[in-house]
């Protein structure tokens, strides 16, 4: 049974094309924000697991470099900013250390999290592929916020005040890439 549409639901062809936007800049500021990290921690302890989730983004960011031009999507005009903003990110948090790095990567996976489960919601049973996609993704993006906590992100300087800053400029980017 199809689900009957409200007054302000997006039609089928603009949420695809908004998923899919958002979602190619979300990886590729996740991408951005981890090589901020290795640039500042280098040779820290928590480098090893800083690449794995790097490596981890870049597939995620492969797929949706995939599926924009396979679907006809163009990408948010935003990016130059994404490619600035998540390294300079990135790389202001771990200048706090690697706890501080940590606490960054659990507040943005914390939000990311909640975007891909609406997303999921949002798709239904339409396009089943891009929502296994999204779903294979969210479970990575789980795993990478339960590392931050295990590597002791409530442990950094100003925990509460950078998780929530760090949350809102997800937020904001999220809704910014959405739409631009």
């Amino acid at each position: 049974m199809q689900k009957r549409r409200l007054a302000g639901d997006l039609d089928p062809r603009a949420l695809l094309e908004r998923i899919l936007r958002v979602d190619h800049a979300g990886e590729y500021g996740a991408k951005r924000i981890y090589e901020g990290q290795l640039a500042v921690l280098k040779a820290a302890p928590s480098t090893p697991t800083i690449r794995h989730m790097l490596e981890q983004e870049k597939e995620h960011l492969g797929a949706f470099d995939r599926l924009l031009p396979q679907r006809r999507v163009r990408p948010t005009l935003l990016t130059p900013l994404w490619h600035v903003g998540g390294f300079a990110l990135g790389a202001a948090t771990a200048l706090l250390g690697e706890k501080a790095a940590m606490a960054c990567t659990e507040a943005v996976e914390e939000v990311i999290d909640a975007h891909y489960a609406r997303q999921v919601t949002a798709l239904g049973e339409a396009e089943p592929e891009l929502r296994a996609t999204i779903e294979q993704f969210r479970a990575e993006e789980i795993e990478h916020r339960d590392t931050a906590r295990a590597g002791g992100a409530a442990e950094a300087p100003g925990y509460g005040l950078l998780s929530r800053g760090v949350k809102a400029i997800t937020r904001g980017a999220i809704w910014l890439s959405e739409r631009v």
